[in-house]
C-alpha cells in the first residue's frame, strides 16, 4: 500500500495478514521498500511463526527482484 504525506511526499507499506484467522503478523512503513528489507521482515515472521504452507502477493516491484526470488 502506499499513500502521501502533507508535503507530497510517497511512502509504502508493507502488510503481512494472515489470511486464515485474519491476524497481522507484520506492518513496516517507509519511503520506499526495498527487497531485502522484504526479506527481512520475511525472515522474521518465520522464526516466530514458522515457514507458511502457501504465501499469496501482490506484484509490487520488490516482488519482482531475483533478490527475492532467491
Amino acid at each position: 500500500m502506499s499513500d502521501s504525506l502533507f508535503c507530497r511526499r510517497r511512502f509504502r507499506t508493507f502488510n503481512v495478514v494472515d489470511d486464515f484467522n485474519r491476524e497481522v503478523l507484520a506492518i513496516e512503513i517507509d519511503l520506499n521498500m526495498p527487497a531485502p528489507r522484504i526479506i527481512w521482515v520475511l525472515e522474521r515472521i518465520i522464526a516466530w511463526r514458522g515457514y507458511p504452507a502457501k504465501l499469496r502477493m501482490d506484484n509490487g516491484p520488490e516482488f519482482i527482484s531475483m533478490v527475492l526470488a532467491d
